[in-house]
């Protein structure tokens, strides 16, 4: 017999009827678990648990299902911001105030929403879901390709060569992007002897390493970046440390700090 809440699960916790009903669940399940307060019904045809995204219930009953960067967000992918309106998928020419409507099937595939994200979102918003379904969900990038093959996606094309399956982090593929928008050279992760991979090289010269701080709280982590840090200075590269806040809101900045650390070891030599 399968377990209500469990099926609820596998949809983030909030599912249709007639899904509950293709995975097993009978009417006395689902009557039983409504009793008992373990399911509510928050639309018609439309159950949820407990505690279930408000902005999923309320895309389910529209009905409707998360698209673009807001599947993104279900899908576990990285996302910079939350989008300000939330990005449904819809089998109809129908629109909904205050959703970003996408004609798709319905729910959209982790490819689809790939493809959704790079055709709807600035390029930035775009190649970071593109290059964390690469990386994190294991997306083929010949796949991705062969999606994009049309007359009218060669800026999406060009989003996708920028991809690097061997990114670390969404703070890794933000700074290397805006590095290479201003026209340096930028290699990732690259091997330094007795430190492993430093995360982007800037014209062969100065090294970025991206700080995420939810990442480096611990002592243990703590400790590991300053091993990190002498020896790049025992090696003579200098390296910059970076930030999300940084990348995300003040781009410019960071370009400016990486020309003058670049002009400064110019002069040096």
């Amino acid at each position: 017999m399968v377990n209500v809440t469990e099926v609820l699960s596998n949809y983030d916790g909030v599912a249709r009827a007639k899904h509950l009903a293709a995975a097993g669940v009978s009417d006395f399940q689902l009557k039983s678990a409504l009793a008992r307060g373990a399911v509510s019904r928050v639309a018609r045809g439309v159950y949820a648990v407990p505690g279930a995204d408000a902005q999923l219930v309320a895309i389910r009953s529209l009905p409707a299902e998360p698209a673009c960067a807001t599947a993104a967000q279900f899908q576990g992918l990285w996302v910079l911001e939350p989008p300000g309106q939330p990005h449904i998928a819809i089998t109809h020419s129908r629109s909904y105030p205050g959703f970003i409507c996408h004609r798709s099937a319905a729910p959209p595939t982790l490819l689809d929403t790939v493809v959704q994200s790079l055709r709807c979102l600035p390029e930035l918003d775009g190649l970071v879901i593109a290059e964390s379904a690469v990386v994190v969900k294991g997306l083929s990038l010949s796949r991705l390709r062969k999606r994009l093959s049309g007359r009218n996606d060669a800026r999406e094309r060009r989003l996708v060569d920028r991809i690097v399956p061997q990114s670390q982090s969404i703070i890794e593929c933000m700074a290397r992007y805006w590095l290479r928008r201003a026209g340096f050279h930028v290699e990732s992760q690259v091997n330094i002897p007795g430190m492993g991979h430093i995360d982007l090289m800037v014209d062969g010269r100065l090294g970025i390493e991206t700080d995420g701080a939810g990442f480096h709280m611990d002592r243990p982590s703590f400790e590991e970046d300053r091993r990190r840090w002498n020896i790049t200075t025992r090696l003579g590269i200098p390296t910059l440390v970076v930030s999300y806040p940084l990348l995300l809101n003040r781009p410019h900045e960071f370009i400016a700090m990486v020309r003058d650390a670049l002009n400064t070891i110019s002069v040096a030599a």
